[in-house]
């Protein structure tokens, strides 16, 4: 699906395409007040819908209540119309998943930050009633080593039905907890089993319940226990008890940030005196999404501004390990070279056509002159007001180039067929001609 209504949906002017999930495609967008965001356009099946859109409005008003300060917020949303959307603040930065690949595990201090704020998210995620469902690396995002939850596409409130088909499991196996797999609604308790099946993959490496397809691994979360080796000895037993097969065994969101508070001392001060950093800083300071900490002590402020992500897409700013914050005036460059270069295409294609048809007019005024010397002088004027009509649309455009090879074209022509006519047979310049026809037909096809 390309961009709507010619790259303008609503009062958002979309710029180009981050991604695209299950539930819709994600561009990069500007508000009215020019600030980047991002805006989910859902998929034509889903927005056919009516039942599942008048769910979905009942789920986004209670996600836009969403506040924290790991969390990209929902800011807006239109479910009506032709192209139904979803605004949600973008986040400057890289997928957890991205990181472990190019980086290895997390460990110690970078470790701690990434737990934690991830149960802060889930705290507030869950004190508004909202289970988000497909809490995963890759719907992790971290910038300025902080992490920020993204991706509320499939959340859904505890008190609402889910706008997927009847019966169908919503998630990523590995992340989804056996309840879910067996077929029960997913609660908070789904939220933190993932979570700590995302934190056992951070921490070592591995998937915890190992990988391959998705029914193996599926089958691993219900009946086999996880692999937690390579995980340190401080979060464990934590995440052991997050991955344990009864939900009602497993803390909630607002415990596990209380323990990982009092974790927090042993880590620092087990911590090595220089520590490598995993997460690559940005380029660019994230713009609306943290701030200098306050000198009262308290966090800084939250703005509702800035930028979104889907949980399928993949960042388009990143250039080798760092992210740059996004320019509108980057993205017109790389409009404008991505025209100049279709122009010198264009102009690339004319010169060969000039050239091409000039050969194969004097090839066959020449192959004609001796027994159809009108239709041969008929060929050569008409080739020749071809060009000149051209090289005045090269005046118009004042580009010199383009007047010269007409000219040069109208003169060859004329100079071809002198020659040709005075040296070869009219047997042999047909099959001359044979041959540049088939060279024109390799031309226009590669056109």
């Amino acid at each position: 699906m390309g961009s709507p209504n010619g790259g303008q949906l609503g009062p958002y002017r979309l710029l180009s395409q981050l991604g695209a999930g299950g539930f819709g495609e994600v561009h990069l967008a500007l508000d009215t007040e020019g600030r980047t965001v991002a805006v989910k356009v859902l998929h034509p099946h889903v927005a056919a819908d009516s039942l599942a859109l008048t769910r979905l409005a009942r789920e986004v008003e209670t996600m836009r209540r969403v506040r924290g300060p790991h969390i990209a917020e929902v800011l807006d949303a239109s479910l009506s119309g032709q192209y139904p959307y979803i605004v949600t603040r973008y986040v400057q930065g890289r997928p957890l998943s991205s990181v472990l690949a190019s980086h290895g595990p997390i460990q110690g201090e970078d470790l701690l930050r990434l737990a934690r704020g991830l149960a802060e998210a889930l705290e507030s995620i869950h004190r508004a009633g909202v289970v988000h469902r497909d809490l995963k690396p890759a719907n992790v995002i971290l910038a300025d080593h902080e992490p920020f939850v993204i991706d509320f596409g499939i959340a859904c409130a505890q008190d609402a039905a889910s706008v997927t088909a009847s019966g169908a499991v919503v998630g990523t196996p590995g992340y989804l907890s056996p309840e879910v797999l067996e077929g029960a609604e997913a609660g908070p308790e789904a939220d933190v089993f993932a979570w700590a099946a995302t934190l056992a993959f951070a921490a070592s490496g591995r998937q915890p319940y190992g990988s391959g397809p998705p029914a193996a691994v599926a089958y691993r979360v219900v009946h086999h226990e996880p692999d937690l080796s390579g995980v340190p000895d401080w979060l464990a037993p934590l995440l052991r008890e997050c991955l344990q097969d009864d939900p009602g065994c497993r803390p909630v969101a607002a415990e596990l940030v209380a323990r990982l508070d009092s974790i927090a001392p042993s880590v620092a001060a087990a911590a090595p005196p220089v520590p490598s950093p995993p997460v690559p800083l940005p380029a660019a300071p994230v713009r609306h999404d943290r701030g200098p900490d306050r000198r009262d002590g308290r966090p800084p402020h939250r703005h509702h501004e800035g930028h979104v992500r889907d949980r399928d897409a993949v960042p388009t700013a990143i250039s080798g390990e760092a992210t740059r914050e996004w320019k509108p005036r980057r993205v017109h460059n790389r409009l404008r070279s991505v025209e100049e270069a279709r122009a010198r295409h264009r102009e690339r294609l004319r010169r060969r056509w000039v050239i091409g048809a000039g050969v194969f007019a004097g090839l066959v005024a020449a192959a004609s002159s001796q027994y159809l010397p009108e239709v041969s002088l008929l060929i050569l004027v008409l080739y020749g007001l071809g060009v000149l009509i051209d090289a005045g649309f090269g005046l118009l455009a004042k580009s010199r180039t383009r007047v010269l090879v007409d000219l040069a074209g109208g003169a060859g022509v004329v100079a071809l067929w002198a020659v040709l006519s005075s040296v070869f047979s009219p047997l042999t310049l047909l099959l001359a001609v044979g041959g540049v026809l088939f060279l024109l037909t390799i031309i226009a096809l590669a056109s």
